[in-house]
């Protein structure tokens, strides 16, 4: 019997979904950790992290608020990112840092069809599905752009995308005339608010549709044993017929469809945009999301699920940080420190001592 315990013991630590899961179970605790002593040793009559109540919006529609559902509207577009940037990371091994400039330009070209030309417009001159359906072509274009200097020109992935990172967001400005447009249609804002009559924020069930979607895709195409055969070996993978270039750049254009679903959250949201802060430094933590789901940034075998749980992680991390009046400014130093966690948690070395203490222990029993 202990033997059978320390066996599935060794397969909980080596799957990839642990490190989230315990990420996650350490901040519920810690948390809860939290509410006892303000209760029960501070003696302040204070709200549960974990309390979600039902109240009405200023519109008079019934939503449910509390920091459980902060995390998950707030988490959406993170999310779904991370969705792509999974796929990107296991076929290139490497990452791409343009999707916050990406979703600016997205954004703005949602924001311009929506106006038709004229930014002083308040009105939506457009219906928004012909926008968004614009700005996904737009956004898979320059997916296209930096997955072709990835795969058929081989440049790193990351000095590849510096490029979109750098010029993206003035990009982003040109297609406005540097002006900011608004729109006040009330239509508009569901997307990154509530539907009336629907208590769960929109963007949370934007995000459910997308990895339906590509739980769908993994399960009944070859996406993904593509994406890892490549990631693993390429030169094994041409040889068994797949093209590592063609199966490379797809992931790039994937990420494009990604970010133009987030840049309309993103812009929904605030029915306008602001090129410089819009979704700023977003692409850090969608890496950080594919890390944290216990994914290798070197390429290969993935796991979509522990990606899409890290990027809650993330913000689940966020707010209570937010909950100590920890400064916005501050909040990179602490991801800083999760990301040295992980490092250091998933390097090959712990890995291997965590099996060799497993190895030797099944040694002495057996002697």
């Amino acid at each position: 019997m202990k033997k059978k315990n320390n066996s599935l013991f060794k397969k909980l630590i080596s799957n990839q979904i642990i490190i989230p899961i315990a990420a996650l179970v350490v901040l519920m605790l810690f948390n809860l950790g939290a509410d006892l002593v303000q209760k029960y040793i501070m003696h302040k009559d204070v709200i549960s992290f974990f309390a979600i109540t039902l109240g009405t919006s200023a519109k008079g529609f019934p939503v449910l608020s509390g920091n459980l559902i902060t995390i998950i509207d707030n988490a959406s577009e993170l999310a779904i990112l991370a969705i792509g940037m999974t796929l990107v990371t296991s076929a290139s091994g490497g990452q791409d840092i343009s999707v916050g400039a990406a979703i600016a330009i997205a954004g703005s070209v949602i924001l311009r069809v929506l106006c038709g030309g004229d930014t002083s417009n308040t009105s939506m001159q457009a219906p928004i599905i012909v926008a968004f359906l614009i700005a996904c072509v737009v956004a898979m274009l320059f997916g296209a752009f930096n997955g072709i200097l990835v795969a058929y020109f081989k440049i790193q992935p990351m000095v590849a995308t510096l490029i979109l990172f750098t010029a993206g967001r003035s990009i982003g400005a040109w297609i406005n005339n540097n002006e900011l447009p608004v729109i006040n249609d009330i239509e508009f804002t569901y997307f990154g608010g509530y539907i009336p009559g629907i208590p769960i924020p929109t963007p949370f069930l934007i995000a459910i549709a997308c990895m339906i979607l590509i739980w769908l895709v993994l399960k009944f195409t070859t996406l993904g044993l593509y994406t890892q055969s490549v990631g693993i070996n390429e030169s094994s993978s041409r040889l068994n017929g797949l093209n590592p270039a063609f199966i490379k750049f797809l992931t790039f254009v994937i990420l494009g469809v990604c970010v133009a679903v987030a840049a309309l959250i993103k812009v929904s949201r605030i029915s306008s945009i602001n090129y410089s802060v819009i979704a700023k430094d977003i692409e850090m933590d969608a890496i950080l999301a594919v890390a944290l789901g216990g994914n290798a940034l070197s390429g290969g075998k993935f796991n979509m699920a522990g990606s899409i749980l890290g990027a809650y992680v993330i913000q689940f991390l966020t707010t209570t940080l937010f909950r100590f009046q920890v400064p916005s400014s501050a909040l990179p130093a602490y991801k800083a420190v999760v990301v040295i966690i992980l490092v250091v948690v998933s390097a090959p070395t712990v890995r291997n001592a965590v099996s060799g203490y497993f190895a030797k222990k099944k040694a002495k029993e057996v002697a």
